[in-house]
């Protein structure tokens, strides 16, 4: 029988036929397109012809396809639904891709082509695109240690490949923490959870296969919890199983492995010709350097810190008056802030909470993506990997554009958190090549029949994903290696956290904020109570976000720690983190970090973004409203369509003309005055 990741699809849209990939099929297929792809290396490196752009660098683009084919099916599968069986084949590829990788990047014939080209680069007759990515293979080829010789050469190869087990088993042990750990809650434990919390918890346990009601370690169902649960001890209990993960002892415990990653991310760092990680990881960002990073980082800090501790001194009044005595603890703050919003912007989570429908908020992002730019959704009928994902052709004036895949419930099986891939990338260099993109979320499941509905963090999630999405569908380059996303990771964040602005746009919500049931809109004075909070909390929001920054900076500056978590606790009481707000990720469950290179000295992205995604929307503001049809034309002309074509900064001026302050963003945050 022919194994289906390696016969032609005959899907629609060459989708892969999920429904006929078993776990066995990926070890073969793996192993016949990795020769494959050593083939195609092998190729280009001893071409006895002179390197020219088509031979060396055209032909590394179309290289290792299969296996591209191959990984993008297995990675989508092993974060939204891990089995023990992926779970051991991520353990057994990772090493394996790394020497794969390390032996593309350290083959000698094949860089001195490159090399050669970019020596000759001014006389080649290249297109700005050509050239950005030739600068980008060779400058990539250089940072992977191309130009090393000898035991240097050896050495790093060495820490290539143990950083990719390291990354993996991170990942695993928290997955096994987060899927392992639930709080049985009985009728008396129920007491002042609102419906949605307790039908929640019931979907939960049903799941775990429990007799009632659980508290499980995902978001969706935790943070509500914590909201709403008047009894203490046991958001003490849930809110202490939520920050141990990963630093529980025994064999799902990361914080040996965090240590012994920084390490080698400090070694190889300098190996390559660098003082320390941070600043070889920056020099290809916008940032360019840890101090401007820390420049950002502390103007947010003392007014965050500021707003966070006049809150806590409020929410602290509010336990006393509870006749409780002490401090306010972290396990407080959410079930006093909430009942603080109601009283002063009366809001209710769980009173607003029928209003945010999923599929009312599915259907807000599309159509706004509509009137922005043209995109149209329609759902297909094609199979999916789990029953609870779905799919949607996405057109433009009748030519398919892209497939959206959207995954959107937590279980067990699924990592923590949301994400946006692609297990195809837009291009065109061998034929036009349509994206697929996959959309991964964590919202609690409901009851059989019943609507799913999202808090309204939920929904600002749903949409930051899918400006990601949109980033992905949009783009319009050549070369698969510069499409959609692959952008210097303080610019990635833009377009999804400049997505996030449309929800909040009065008109989107006073059309799809309905009532689950009775399909009434969301009444006005609702609305603008909702609106007016926008910057609510936003002080803690704040701090722990920036405290983890912080702490990621430090990691990756100077030495590298011999003991993450004293170095953690050093950098939390020099900046003064208030009592009762803790890291928004703790190094054992850092997975921006420590599950790879990818955010590791870069958490300060999403911050960096933010500078930006409030300056430009303020654009379409001072054009006349949020869906100004020349702006968001020039969005898309000058940053969604152009992935990583153009240097991030020289995109965002083309966009807007100039480079925004930090004031937009403290003023968005409500940390200064608008």
């Amino acid at each position: 029988m022919t194994n289906p990741l390696l016969a032609d699809w005959s899907t629609p849209f060459e989708l892969p036929p999920f429904s006929d990939i078993k776990d066995d099929d990926f070890t073969p297929a793996f192993e016949t397109a990795l020769t494959e792809a050593r083939a195609d290396i092998a190729a280009i490196a001893d071409n006895p012809e002179a390197p020219d752009f088509a031979n060396t660098i055209d032909a590394l683009e179309l290289s290792g396809k299969r296996l591209d084919r191959v990984l993008g099916v297995f990675y989508s599968l092993a974060g939204a639904d891990s089995n023990p069986a992926r779970e051991a084949l991520q353990r057994d590829f990772a090493p394996k891709l790394a020497a794969y990788s390390s032996e593309i990047t350290m083959n000698a014939a094949l860089f001195a082509r490159i090399d050669d080209l970019w020596q000759q680069r001014d006389d080649l007759g290249l297109s700005d695109e050509q050239a950005r990515v030739l600068m980008l293979t060779r400058r990539g080829f250089v940072r992977a240690g191309a130009q090393l010789q000898g035991a240097a050469r050896d050495r790093l190869r060495e820490i290539t490949a143990r950083l990719a087990v390291l990354g993996t088993q991170f990942t695993q042990n928290l997955l096994a923490d987060e899927r392992e750990w639930f709080m049985e809650l009985s009728e008396a434990d129920l007491e002042g959870l609102p419906g949605f919390v307790v039908a929640a918890a019931k979907a939960a346990g049903s799941e775990k296969g429990a007799n009632g009601p659980v508290v499980t370690l995902s978001r969706s169902l935790i943070v509500p919890f914590l909201q709403f649960s008047p009894r203490r001890e046991l958001r003490e209990k849930a809110y202490q199983a939520w920050t141990a993960r990963g630093a529980n002892g025994g064999e799902t415990d990361n914080r040996a492995l965090a240590a012994e990653t920084l390490a080698l991310r400090q070694e190889r760092a300098q190996l390559l010709g660098y003082d320390d990680f941070a600043s070889f990881k920056l020099e290809t960002e916008m940032a360019k350097s840890p101090d401007r990073v820390r420049e950002l980082l502390m103007a947010v800090w003392g007014p965050a810190k500021a707003a966070a501790e006049a809150d806590a001194d409020k929410l602290q009044d509010m336990l006393h008056a509870d006749g409780i005595n002490g401090r306010l603890e972290p396990w407080d703050w959410h079930y006093y802030s909430e009942k603080r919003r109601k009283a002063e912007h009366d809001l209710d989570e769980a009173e607003l909470k029928p209003y945010l429908q999923l599929d009312r908020m599915i259907e807000a992002a599309f159509t706004c993506a509509n009137r922005l730019f043209g995109l149209s959704f329609a759902p297909l009928g094609a199979p999916m990997y789990h029953p609870d994902v779905r799919a949607w052709e996405v057109t433009r004036d009748g030519r398919h554009v892209a497939v959206f895949i959207g995954d959107y419930f937590a279980r067990g099986s699924k990592r923590s958190g949301a994400w946006c891939s692609a297990s195809r990338s837009q291009n065109r260099l061998a034929g036009e090549v349509t994206p697929i993109v996959h959309n991964v979320c964590n919202f609690a499941k409901p009851a059989p029949g019943a609507p799913a509905l999202l808090s309204y963090d939920d929904a600002r999630t749903l949409f930051h994903e899918f400006g990601h999405a949109l980033h992905q569908m949009l783009s319009d380059v050549t070369y698969d290696s510069i499409s959609g996303t692959s952008v210097a990771r303080d610019f990635v964040e833009l377009p999804s956290q400049l997505y996030e602005h449309w929800l909040e746009v009065p008109e989107v919500l006073a059309e799809f904020a309905t009532h689950a049931e009775t399909g009434q809109s969301m009444p006005r004075d609702m609305l603008d109570r909702l609106l007016a909070a926008a910057t609510y909390d936003m002080g803690f929001q704040t701090v722990e976000y920036v405290a983890s920054a912080l702490v990621d900076l430090a990691f990756h500056q100077g030495a590298a720690p011999s003991d993450p978590m004293a170095k953690q606790a050093e950098v939390l009481a020099e900046i003064g983190l208030p009592h009762a707000i803790r890291m928004r990720h703790a190094t054992p469950h850092f997975a921006h970090v420590f599950s790879g290179d990818g955010y590791s000295s870069g958490y300060y992205s999403y911050m960096w973004s933010e500078v930006m995604d409030a300056d430009a929307f303020a654009a379409f503001d001072e054009a006349g409203g949020a869906f100004d049809a020349d702006t968001a034309a020039r969005l898309e002309e000058f940053i969604l369509s152009k992935g990583g074509s153009q240097d991030a900064e020289a995109l965002y001026l083309q966009f807007r003309g100039r480079m925004p302050g930090v004031e937009a963003l403290l003023k968005g945050r409500g940390l200064i005055a608008a």
